[in-house]
């Protein structure tokens, strides 16, 4: 059985001492920028920014656009001089800041065991930085990238979600394909790294290694340092890290997040890749766009509409798969499908927002599912997105 781990990287996998971090990263980057911007005008840009993408919740806003937008407006350097004079500090500068951080025992070796087993590791850490800058953390940990294939490495190019949101994690899930098996994130503060996994629906390990915040009254599924992980692992059921997104809260953040895989997984590609079937014939990219897009508006919108007027109202099932052939998906504009599922969907998470409790409980019939209740229906819903995602995330591993 494969495992999936999501771990942390910051007082996790290396001990980064933010208090002391934080204070010589903007030091360091306010003396590099100097000639270009004020001091006092780069920390109040920078504290912007990242506040603006730690309350992003568009999906297809990337952080790195939101927080552009929040800090090169409104400084008066030369835009395209400025983001190379940044490149050429976290290429040069960044990496002394090495000096401010240290290893922690047993993460390497904790590592390569992970890969050894064969389970998927994927780096979770908080999107706030660049790619660059990140890679540099992952060395100090003496995790080069380079040299340990990670699945995933989460930074602010092309992440939209950062945590504490729940649907950072399922952003992370939907980027691996949302892969069947057991999920455990691995992480040392509780409000940040662990609480919003478990909102999902994850497992969590909560590492003790660096003294962090706590939340009164928060189980994690485990706890020890670092060291004491793998034994653990070795001594648990990974069937009880199967992970659940069945509360409200969970279905919203996997609804939340699709859009945003959806950009990320297709971003790369070139166009024409996302008209290819994968090798296992299923649908091509453009096939499951439009197929989401028309679902979403003629199916999902249309029943969860009905069951809020109606008293128990009756779904006849939708053979929604035929309209591939019969509406001629693989010809339409691929982009536009994804723009328009997008608004459809934010839509949908608007309606289901403002329902309450007693709502998302009331009932329906469904000719397939016989006696059902909306959250159920969401449910369905969520479990078609991970469906598709995991048909675009085929094409996208073929190609890329």
């Amino acid at each position: 059985m494969t495992l999936i781990l999501l771990l942390d990287l910051d007082d996790t996998l290396v001990h980064t001492n933010m208090e002391a971090f934080i204070p010589a990263y903007f030091q360091k980057l306010a003396t590099h920028l100097a000639p270009f911007i004020p001091p006092e005008t780069l920390l109040k840009q920078l504290i912007l920014g990242t506040r603006q993408m730690l309350a992003n919740d568009h999906p297809q806003r990337t952080l790195r656009e939101v927080f552009n937008d929040h800090f090169y407006p409104f400084l008066e350097a030369d835009h395209g001089h400025l983001q190379v004079v940044i490149e050429e500090f976290y290429d040069e500068i960044f990496p002394s800041l090495r000096e401010v951080t240290r290893p922690l025992p047993g993460a390497v070796e904790f590592v390569e065991w992970a890969f050894a087993k064969g389970y998927c590791v994927a780096i979770a850490t908080n999107p706030l930085f660049p790619r660059k800058a990140t890679y540099h953390r992952l060395r100090w940990a003496g995790l080069s990238p380079e040299r340990y294939p990670f699945a995933l490495v989460s930074t602010y190019e092309t992440f939209h979600f950062t945590k504490p949101q729940p649907a950072y994690y399922a952003e992370v899930l939907g980027r691996l394909g949302w892969p069947d098996g057991p999920v455990l994130m691995v992480g040392n503060d509780v409000e940040a790294d662990l609480v919003p996994a478990a909102a999902l629906g994850l497992a969590t390990f909560h590492v003790l290694d660096v003294p962090s915040r706590t939340t009164d009254g928060f189980a994690p599924t485990g706890r020890g340092y670092l060291a004491d992980l793998r034994s653990w692992l070795e001594q648990t059921d990974l069937t009880m890290l199967m992970p659940g997104f069945s509360t409200r809260n969970a279905l919203l953040a996997l609804l939340r997040s699709t859009p945003a895989v959806l950009v990320g997984l297709l971003d790369p590609l070139p166009l024409p890749a996302w008209s290819r079937r994968p090798v296992s014939e299923g649908w091509s990219a453009v096939e499951v766009l439009c197929h989401l897009r028309d679902v979403e508006r003629e199916v999902n919108q249309l029943r969860l509409r009905r069951i809020v007027a109606e008293e128990e109202p009756f779904f006849v099932a939708e053979m929604s798969d035929d309209w591939t052939i019969e509406r001629r998906y693989q010809e339409q504009d691929g982009p536009a499908a994804l723009e328009e599922f997008t608004t459809l969907r934010l839509e949908t998470l608007h309606l289901l927002q403002n329902l309450s409790a007693e709502q998302w409980m009331r009932k329906a019939r469904h000719s397939l599912f016989g006696p059902t209740t909306l959250q159920e229906l969401v449910a369905f819903n969520a479990e078609h997105d991970r469906l598709h995602i995991r048909q675009v995330w085929e094409v996208a591993r073929e190609v890329g």
